[in-house]
């Protein structure tokens, strides 16, 4: 979850959330918003606290499982033949039975 992320990042740097806040220019209530879970950084601040804290917006967002295939170099027909078999194999757990 991003809340406990920017704590766990925040704190791993050492520092308060009125310093985050400053470097970020936003109110201090605003930082302690975000780790509380009642509100969710815009994408602008999730590029700033990634920059921040020199962590991946995966890392901040906690996307674990989620990886980036570059199709640079591919055509049209072999992205979708890609698309398709990653199709495939996220939908063969739900067929065996």
């Amino acid at each position: 979850m991003i809340a406990d992320m920017i704590k766990l990042l925040r704190e791993q740097k050492n520092m308060t959330q009125t310093e985050l806040a400053r470097k970020l220019g936003v109110t201090r209530s605003g930082v302690n918003a975000w780790e509380m879970g009642v509100t969710v950084p815009s994408t602008q601040y999730i590029v700033a606290l990634s920059d921040l804290f020199g962590v991946s917006t995966d890392v901040l967002l906690d996307m674990k499982r989620t990886k980036t295939i570059s199709v640079n170099g591919l055509s049209d027909r072999e992205i979708t033949s890609l698309l398709a078999i990653i199709d495939c194999l996220k939908n063969r757990g739900s067929e065996k039975g």
